[in-house]
């Protein structure tokens, strides 16, 4: 990562909304979701949240040798979107700790703020990331202690 990436520095990103991002169909095989407004989910809208942070922070990267993963969010949803609204996410550099990042991050949909909160990031090598993975997927088919 540059050493040029500091606190304070801000970055935009825009995305459309797509069907595929409201309630009903990210949650298709959930019947109850079935009925809910098609509306953009919380839980797609944490997604955009963090790429805008992966896409302002990028310049700053060696990609793909450095990468970042998410560790923590938290957001506040305020207001509803449906599918087609574009939006617009701003963001800034609140921390830089070693590999850890720290941003604030707000979202409007061209009528209302729609989110803010903070967003957590580390960046890591992910050639040894997923070695640990790969680790972790062979332990999880011999358990310790199974027979």
């Amino acid at each position: 990562m540059s050493p040029d990436l500091q606190a304070g520095f801000r970055f935009e990103w825009s995305y459309t909304v797509p069907a595929r991002a409201s309630v009903p169909q990210l949650y298709h095989d959930t019947g109850f979701c079935l009925d809910m407004p098609d509306v953009l989910a919380t839980g797609y809208l944490v997604g955009m949240m963090e790429l805008a942070c992966v896409h302002g922070v990028m310049p700053f990267m060696d990609w793909p040798r450095e990468q970042s993963l998410g560790t923590m969010v938290h957001f506040s949803h305020f207001a509803p979107t449906p599918p087609g609204m574009t939006l617009l996410i701003k963001g800034e550099v609140r921390e830089v700790d070693g590999r850890r990042l720290l941003f604030s991050v707000q979202a409007w949909d061209g009528v209302d703020r729609i989110c803010e909160g903070t967003h957590e990031r580390h960046v890591i090598d992910p050639v040894r990331f997923n070695a640990k993975v790969a680790a972790k997927a062979a332990a999880a088919l011999n358990p310790v202690g199974a027979a």
